[in-house]
């Protein structure tokens, strides 16, 4: 919740959100913000869920879905972590893959060559901010190279 917005309420206001994950991260996040709301006498509703606290049975209502909420997010976590472990049982590593460094060597002859960096990471199929990237890594750690030097 950006606080600059507060700045406006008044109390007996109702701040409103589309969702309830809109209003914050956490279970607890969650039941801060809406204990700042009450003490500062802001009623809150959230569209989707169809919740208000203005009433005592809203406010019920709310600590139930933001605990399902809370909950959903922990088994999410959970799920995530069993797959990854039983994706590197198979054999398999989690990630982004290794940079061929073939084809990093190709694109830097390339672009000595005169090729431009964008047309030599489309020839060989490797992404044109990957390319950029290595090289400035290059241009930094090498000798001067002149092709190098025009690089961006």
């Amino acid at each position: 919740m950006c606080p600059r917005r507060l700045d406006f309420c008044r109390a007996g206001d109702t701040i409103c959100v589309v969702r309830l994950d809109r209003l914050g991260r956490s279970l607890k996040e969650l039941l801060e913000t809406i204990d700042m709301f009450k003490a500062r006498g802001l009623a809150f509703r959230s569209l989707e869920e169809r919740l208000d606290t203005s009433s005592a049975a809203g406010e019920l209502v709310f600590h139930v879905f933001g605990a399902i909420a809370h909950f959903e997010r922990r088994l999410i976590i959970e799920r995530t972590r069993d797959g990854i472990a039983a994706a590197r049982a198979r054999g398999k590593v989690p990630g982004r893959p290794m940079l061929d460094t073939d084809k990093l060597a190709s694109a830097l002859k390339l672009v000595e060559a005169g090729v431009r960096p964008a047309q030599a990471a489309k020839q060989l199929g490797l992404g044109r901010s990957t390319l950029y990237r290595e090289l400035a890594v290059l241009r930094d750690t090498m000798p001067f190279t002149p092709a190098l030097e025009e690089v961006p």
